[in-house]
């Protein structure tokens, strides 16, 4: 494999602490020997894979999943826990002039659709995921953004097709939403949710369902519909890409340059008292986030844990994990001063994945016959994701989507610079911080 980081990214040390891996119970499949034959082969186990595995699975074709490592091991498995809308980061205008207006508000519904389908699902599964949250609050971090913030109701109606409700800074403690913010805005879309008990819910099903599934069997090559690994060979009709920021420059070749993994730090810290959360005026179970370009996410956990999460991390190795996370930390505290002295006992990173076009790709791969991919979900991939592998089961079973948004069809485009692109990322992310002052 060609990754574009450093072998401590796709290693144990940035997963090493992470909260989920408590909550629920390790599953370990086999390791592929020998040559399988099946219907589609997926690569990769998260949430994309495993969401395509489950529908392929339930309307009658034969599933081989390969995962490098273990399913859920990559991003879906050590996320902040965040179905809400998103999955793409173009604006309104860009949307408007590639796709138009109409292109625009079915991209948008899809991002609706794709909230609602982890619910269906969960609950049709009878999976108990921790859900919380009525929507995602945004807040203000500097008061110059509040004419936008004012600004955003009709926009966010046409889109979406709900009412945001807004709060001034002095009525953001008599909300439980306390802290260094100038107002919230909430669109009343999305949930918290346990990432780890979603994954091993979906994953159960797939198996029960008829979904083969293999750890330890990194895919080394894709000839054609033949997936290679170090153990075997899986002979398929189809075979779906799903491996997002931990992808490879040539698994197959056709993704080469088309993805960049940026990094994202969490934190969790020990179930924090009532009296606690008093103090700091946080009592709200409402996932958040604050309005910087490379922002800060956070929500009360239903244990009384506190999440708090960061993007900004560009380099992968022990010294940067550590200095990452040392930032993550003095955020944390600066933010929520009151629970400075609060132990944070669990702290791990993970890699989103990001297109250059901003939007997430879903469909066949340029010049790979019979070879699908669904990838670049911005951070949003809880819900994305796993609409995004339904989208792809429908695609190998020949079936069109309920909703494919011609956004999501789009191949991305390849950054500048191919196996050394992340050099563009300093500069982006320097100019972004100033504008976060």
């Amino acid at each position: 494999m060609k990754r574009i980081f450093p072998d401590f990214a796709y290693g144990d040390g940035p997963r090493a602490g992470c909260w989920w891996d408590e909550t629920v119970a390790p599953v370990e499949h086999p390791v592929l020997r020998g040559d399988v034959r099946c219907d589609v082969a997926i690569v990769g186990a998260g949430f994309t894979g495993l969401s395509a595995a489950l529908t392929l699975a339930r309307a009658g074709a034969s599933v081989v999943v390969l995962d490098a490592n273990r399913a859920g091991w990559g991003a879906s498995g050590r996320n902040g826990g965040f179905c809400c809308l998103g999955g793409g980061m173009a604006s309104d205008a860009s949307l408007d002039r590639r796709f138009g207006r109409a292109g625009r508000l079915e991209w948008r519904r899809a991002e609706v659709a794709a909230v609602a389908y982890v619910g269906q699902l969960a609950a049709s599964l009878g999976l108990d995921i921790d859900r919380h949250s009525q929507g995602e609050t945004c807040v203000l971090h500097k008061p110059g953004l509040l004419p936008v913030f004012e600004g955003e109701a009709a926009r966010i109606e046409e889109n979406y097709g709900v009412v945001p409700t807004f709060l001034g800074a002095d009525q953001m403690r008599d909300a439980g939403m306390a802290g260094p913010f100038h107002g919230a805005m909430t669109i009343p879309v999305g949930f918290g949710l346990n990432p780890g008990k979603l994954l091993c819910g979906v994953l159960s099903a797939a198996l029960s369902a008829g979904a083969q599934i293999y750890d330890q069997s990194p895919a080394t090559r894709v000839a054609g519909t033949t997936v290679e690994t170090p153990g075997g060979r899986v002979h398929a009709d189809r075979v779906i890409v799903s491996t997002n920021g931990y992808s490879s420059e040539d698994i197959p070749a056709a993704m080469a340059a088309r993805y960049m993994p940026a990094q994202s730090t969490v934190l969790v810290t020990r179930p924090i008292t009532a009296q606690e959360r008093a103090q700091q005026g946080w009592t709200s179970d409402q996932m958040a986030y604050d309005s910087r370009n490379l922002l800060h996410y956070f929500r009360l956990m239903p244990d009384g844990r506190f999440l708090f999460g960061m993007r900004g991390g560009l380099r992968s190795s022990p010294a940067a994990e550590d200095a990452a996370r040392r930032a993550l930390m003095r955020d944390f505290r600066a933010m929520f001063p009151e629970w400075a002295g609060v132990d944070v006992t669990h702290c791990w990173s993970g890699m989103v994945c990001l297109a250059r076009n901003l939007l997430p790709f879903v469909g066949a791969l340029p010049g790979q016959s019979g070879v699908l991919a669904g990838f670049a979900y911005h951070g949003n991939g809880v819900a994305m994701g796993m609409f995004s592998g339904s989208i792809l089961a429908d695609l190998a079973l020949g079936r069109a989507p309920a909703l494919y948004p011609q956004a999501m069809r789009t191949p991305a485009r390849r950054f500048p610079f191919g196996a050394a692109r992340r050099i563009v990322m300093p500069p982006v992310y320097a100019a972004l911080n100033v504008l976060d002052r």
